[in-house]
């Protein structure tokens, strides 16, 4: 057979051989070898073949199984290694991808994807392949190992397969399922772990701030936002962002961790996308969302204390001193007062603290204890501040500690009735014609004591009497003529008239 350059093929103990071989065939395994000694008898007896066998010949074989096979064989399916978790197997319609060796019976190769760097894709049960490999990767898991012997009539049968597959081969494939989706299919959602609060729920158009590991179906990594020690952070619903994932984070609650099945169809297509995702590639996301808000949302207000007998609150202008602990939603601690030697202090309405504190801040009495929850765009917004990330959700816990009323905007002392007629003269200590600084400062500090007037509210009350003399000495030379007092609501009137 070796000089013809073909194997010899034929049925056993029909009478279709002589009656040695039929006998010496018997009981071999493939790959065993054996030595026949074959009597004229079991052979061509006394006859013999013309020209090639005298008769009574003995004849001396020495054959090497390659293959058996039976028509009654069925597909010969064995789990080399099957993965823990298997939340649904191949079904026929469905798209897999594998890796194969594929020998022969004896072990012979002839073809493997793994020699050609790519998965094998096809569609399982629409007649794409031979009819063994359509059978014998139904019910499998992603990630699971087979070995998958297939007899000819299942394979490429009398024919073969070009020079690599001879006719009537018994096939052994190999193969590792990396990955299968039905076009059908949409997103799976596992969720792993979620808060026992949940205020919110996100739903299209917020902003959401989250870390995720995303890898294949065998569990191959192909990126991580931790990797990179930053959230990922976009509007969902909104086209930002793969349509599996855009789905996958409908309904996330603040602190939930996800799982995200996204078939290739709701992802990177046939295409895949760069060298780390494949064409038809199933991908799993593993989410964890820090917090999320809309750019519509207000500051969210909780009073945690509110003392008895709460008559006076805060207004925009007035002068607070509170305590504060900072914190993003997901618990990390970012700034606190208790750090420092005394409360915090702020005039409201000054632009002095973010928007959202600010308005966190009013309408409170002293001794009161609220939670904030601040949206980034009332906070420090898409850039972030040092120490807080962009976009970021804070959380403020805050008491106030005190409050002194405020004076309006642009304002550093204000009256509480009318002022005096002849006030150049009562401040005019010493009648002297010249109000220096010691005597404007004297005369201010009696109208607080008295209950007449109030300073802007500060730490620093010197200093506001010293910017309020700076202000009334105009040409800054140490004194305050008649002509350079004036009130503020008279210097207000005198800038509609220019106006005007």
């Amino acid at each position: 057979s070796y000089d013809r350059g073909a194997t010899v093929a034929g049925v056993v103990g029909v009478g279709r051989l002589i009656t040695g071989m039929d006998r010496g065939l018997q009981g071999m395994c493939v790959n065993e070898r054996r030595h026949l000694i074959v009597p004229p008898h079991l052979g061509y007896g006394s006859i013999g073949v013309a020209g090639l066998i005298p008769p009574d010949a003995t004849l001396y074989f020495d054959v090497v199984m390659l293959d058996i096979w039976n028509k009654n064989d069925k597909l010969q399916i064995t789990t080399l290694s099957k993965p823990e978790r298997c939340n649904r197997t191949v079904e026929n319609s469905d798209f897999v991808r594998y890796h194969y060796n594929g020998t022969l019976l004896d072990g012979t190769p002839f073809d493997s994807s793994y020699s050609k760097g790519s998965t094998y894709d096809t569609y399982v049960g629409t007649g794409w392949l031979i009819k063994g490999m359509d059978q014998g990767l139904l019910g499998m898991c992603a990630g699971e190992k087979r070995s998958i012997i297939i007899p000819p009539f299942l394979a490429y049968g009398e024919k073969g397969y070009g020079t690599v597959i001879p006719p009537q081969a018994s096939l052994v494939f190999s193969v590792l399922l990396v990955d299968f989706h039905n076009p059908k299919d949409g997103v799976f959602l596992e969720h792993l772990e979620v808060p026992e609060s949940c205020k919110r729920r996100a739903v299209t158009g917020d902003f959401v701030r989250y870390h995720y590991n995303g890898t294949l179906m065998d569990g191959t990594l192909f990126d991580s936002s931790y990797s990179r020690n930053q959230t990922y952070n976009t509007y969902i619903g909104k086209g930002y962002i793969i349509p599996g994932m855009d789905q996958g984070l409908q309904g996330v609650c603040m602190g939930e961790q996800r799982r995200v099945v996204i078939p290739p169809h709701l992802a990177y297509g046939e295409n895949g996308a760069g060298d780390k995702i494949p064409g038809s590639a199933v991908l799993i996301f593993d989410v964890h969302v820090i917090d999320f808000h809309n750019p519509a949302d207000p500051v969210e207000i909780e009073t945690v204390f509110r003392p008895e007998g709460c008559n006076v609150t805060t207004r925009d202008r007035d002068f607070v001193r509170y305590h504060y602990n900072c914190s993003l939603l997901d618990g990390t601690r970012l700034f606190s007062s208790h750090d420092y030697e005394k409360p915090q202090e702020v005039t409201l309405g000054a632009n002095k603290v973010i928007e959202g504190l600010n308005s966190g801040l009013l309408d409170m009495c002293a001794g009161e204890r609220r939670v904030l929850i601040v949206p980034p765009h009332l906070g420090h917004g898409e850039s972030g501040a040092r120490g807080v990330p962009g976009s970021a959700v804070l959380r403020f816990e805050v008491e106030l500690i005190s409050m002194e009323e405020g004076v309006p905007e642009g304002y550093l002392f204000i009256w509480h009735g009318e002022p005096p007629a002849s006030l150049y003269e009562q401040m005019d200590l010493n009648k002297d014609g010249g109000i220096p600084a010691d005597e404007f400062s004297t005369f201010i500090k009696t109208q607080v004591a008295e209950g007449k007037g109030r300073l802007m509210p500060s730490s620093d009350p010197e200093k506001v009497i010293a910017d309020m003399f700076r202000n009334q000495d105009r040409n800054q030379d140490g004194k305050i003529t008649p002509d350079e007092l004036k009130l503020k609501s008279d210097e207000d009137q005198e800038k509609i008239h220019e106006e005007l």
